[in-house]
C-alpha cells in the first residue's frame, strides 16, 4: 500500500505561509514570539513537534528549485527580549530560517534535529547564559549552522554539526563563552570563526572535518572562501584553542586558488591568545561523487586511505595579530608567524 506521508505518533506543522523570503524573516514564521513592555515574556517551551516548510523555490539560480534552502519560511522567530525559553526535542525542516531567537537570556536549545535548512539557528541582538546543546545541525550553503552575536556566557557543546552550511559555528562579538566536544563537519573553508570583538572564549575538544563535496548537485557549489581563508579564523583577543581535533581531507587537484597550501588556523586580528595541543591531519584524496546524497555522504566518510599527505599551514598569524602562544600545534615549517612577536614552541617530529 501507498504508505506516504504518513507521521505517526507526533504532531506535524506544515508551513504553507506565502513569504516573499525578504529582509523581514518574522512574515513567514509559523510561530512568531513578540511581546514588548516589562518584565520580558518568560518560560516559553517548544518541546517534541516538527516544523515542516514543505519544499524550497527557485531563486533565479540556475540550481533545481528543491536545492536553494530559499522559500521565505521561518519555522520559530523570537523578536523581543525574553527569558528562560526552552526548544527542546524539535524537528525542524525544509525552513529558510529554522530558528531565530533575538535578546535570549538562559536560553536552552537541546536535542534537536534542525536540518535541510537554509540557517539552523541565529541568536541575535544580544544574549547571555544560554546553551546550545546535543543537536543534529545541517544548513545550507549560504546559511548558518550556529550563528550568536553580541552574546556572554554561551555554551556550545555536544552538537553534531553537518554540511552544507556556509559555516558551521559563527560567532561574532561573543565573549567569556565555551565551543567544546563538538563535531564539526563542512564541505568549505570558514568552519568555526571568532569575528569581531571574540574575546576570552574556549574553545577545545572539537573534531573538525572538512572534505569535499560528494553529492552531484552541488558538487561546483561553495561558500566562496578559498583555502588559504582558515577552516578556523580568530579575530579576537586572549582566547583558547586546546586540544582540537583538525582533519583536512581534499582533492589537491581542486584547491582554491590553484597550488594553495591550505590553513587550518588563521589568527585575522587581535592577539594575545593561546593555541596548545592541536593535532592536525591532511590528506590528499581523488574526490568522487553520486546521484545518492547518503550514499555519497557515507562513502566519502568512511575512506581513509589517501595517495599523499598534503602540505598544509597548521597556524597562520596575520601582522595584524600579535602577542600569541602557539605550542604544540605544528611544525617549524607548517606555523607562519613573527616568532619575534609570538611565542612559539613547534610539534616534534620524528627525525
Amino acid at each position: 500500500p501507498d504508505l506516504h506521508e504518513l507521521w505517526p505518533g507526533g504532531s506535524r506543522i506544515l508551513v504553507d505561509i506565502a513569504a516573499d523570503g525578504g529582509e523581514d524573516h518574522s512574515a513567514g514564521a509559523a510561530f512568531l514570539v513578540n511581546r514588548t513592555g516589562s518584565p520580558r515574556i518568560s518560560s516559553v517551551e517548544f518541546s517534541n513537534f516538527c516544523i515542516d516548510g514543505l519544499h524550497f523555490v527557485a531563486d533565479g539560480s540556475g540550481l533545481d528549485p528543491e536545492n536553494t534552502y530559499v522559500n521565505g519560511k521561518t519555522g520559530i522567530y523570537v523578536a523581543s527580549a525574553n527569558d528562560s525559553f526552552r526548544v527542546n526535542g524539535m524537528g525542524f525542516v525544509y525552513l529558510e530560517h529554522a530558528l531565530t531567537i533575538y535578546n535570549a537570556d538562559a536560553l536552552s536549545i537541546h536535542d534537536n534535529f534542525i536540518a535541510e535548512s537554509g540557517s539552523c539557528i541565529e541568536l541575535r541582538g544580544w544574549g547571555q547564559a544560554s546553551k546550545v546543546t546535543d543537536n543534529l545541525i545541517g544548513a545550507g550553503f549560504r546559511g548558518h549552522s550556529i550563528y550568536a552575536e553580541n552574546h556572554g556566557g554561551l555554551l556550545i557543546t555536544a552538537n553534531n554539526v553537518f554540511p552544507r552550511g556556509a559555516s558551521s559555528v559563527h560567532l561574532r562579538n561573543v565573549t567569556r563563552s565555551s565551543v567544546t566536544n563538538n563535531r564539526l563537519h563542512s564541505f568549505y573553508p570558514g568552519m568555526l570563526i571568532l569575528e569581531g570583538n571574540a574575546s576570552e572564549n574556549l574553545i577545545g575538544s572539537n573534531h573538525l572535518l572538512r572534505d569535499r563535496e560528494p553529492w552531484a548537485p552541488f558538487l561546483e557549489v561553495d561558500n566562496g572562501r578559498d583555502d588559504l581563508f582558515g577552516l578556523l579564523v580568530i579575530e579576537g583577543t586572549n582566547n583558547s584553542v586546546i586540544g582540537n581535533h583538525f582533519s583536512e581531507i581534499v582533492d589537491s587537484e581542486k584547491l582554491h586558488p590553484s597550488e594553495a597550501t591550505p590553513v587550518i588556523v588563521r589568527l585575522a586580528e587581535g592577539g594575545h591568545n593561546y593555541l596548545a595541543s592541536n593535532h592536525m591531519v591532511a590528506l590528499d584524496v581523488r574526490a568522487t561523487s553520486g546521484d545518492s546524497a547518503f550514499d555519497a555522504q557515507v562513502d566519502a566518510l568512511l575512506t581513509t586511505a589517501a595517495a599523499r599527505s598534503l602540505d598544509i599551514v597548521t597556524v597562520l598569524v596575520e601582522p595584524t595579530s600579535s602577542g600569541n602562544t602557539i605550542l604544540d600545534s605544528g611544525t617549524d615549517t607548517q606555523v607562519i608567524a613573527d616568532k619575534a612577536a609570538n611565542a612559539f614552541r613547534p610539534t616534534p617530529t620524528v627525525v
